[in-house]
């Protein structure tokens, strides 16, 4: 099986020097990049910038911004038998960037943001016969909000989890699944939880050879 992994934060930046971007450390999608190598799947590790060094054995895709991760996921998808989206792209980017560094000049500025292009959505759309799995980091009404994900991205299951998770070694999280049921429930560490989730997948979504 060959699968795309998702990983790490994107950037957008607003002028040549300063950017937008997240804590995400990328701990998760690297580890599940790990636990697909080890249970024998070919990987395909699609990452925003982090400071972590990517498995061996997988082929690397680094890029840095939404639209660099969208545009790379929809040229690798066709060739995969499935997606995790564990990445945390972000969701606004600025209308206009400045070329060079803005300057400071002692009053208030106003930054109009947009929103970007979203990666899971594109994927679920045009998945055909392929499994789509998604992360949903939810801070209020988590469950509902994770469940909205689920339905409108089109995926088989959506891993839910909270702020807590964000450059964390550990992690608490519910996999659910389109009928609103709780699939799974796992905690401890990234690692433990990557494994569990490909042994999931092999079991529920993996096609039989």
């Amino acid at each position: 099986m060959k699968i795309l992994l998702t990983a790490g934060p994107t950037r957008e930046y607003l002028d040549d020097v300063r950017y937008l971007s997240n804590a995400s450390s990328g701990r998760m999608g690297y580890a599940l990049a790990q636990a697909g190598l080890d249970a024998g799947h070919e990987v395909v590790l699609l990452s925003g910038p982090v400071d972590l060094v990517p498995p061996e054995g997988c082929d690397f895709r680094p890029v840095v911004t939404t639209a660099e991760m969208r545009a790379a996921a929809v040229e690798l998808f066709p060739d995969c038998d499935g997606v995790i989206a564990a990445a945390a792209v972000c969701d606004y980017t600025p209308r206009v960037r400045t070329t060079g560094k803005m300057t400071k000049t002692g009053e208030p500025i106003t930054i109009e943001l947009i929103e970007t292009d979203d990666v899971l959505a594109q994927l679920g759309a045009t998945r055909g016969h392929r499994w789509v799995i998604g992360f949903a980091l939810e801070a209020e009404n988590a469950r509902e909000n994770a469940l909205q994900k689920l339905r409108a991205k089109n995926c088989d299951a959506v891993v839910l989890n909270g702020p807590s998770a964000i450059g964390s070694e550990t992690n608490e999280v519910q996999l659910l699944g389109p009928q609103g049921e709780t699939l799974q429930e796992w905690s401890g560490s990234k690692t433990g939880i990557a494994s569990s989730l490909i042994r999931w997948i092999d079991e529920n979504l993996a096609s039989p050879t």
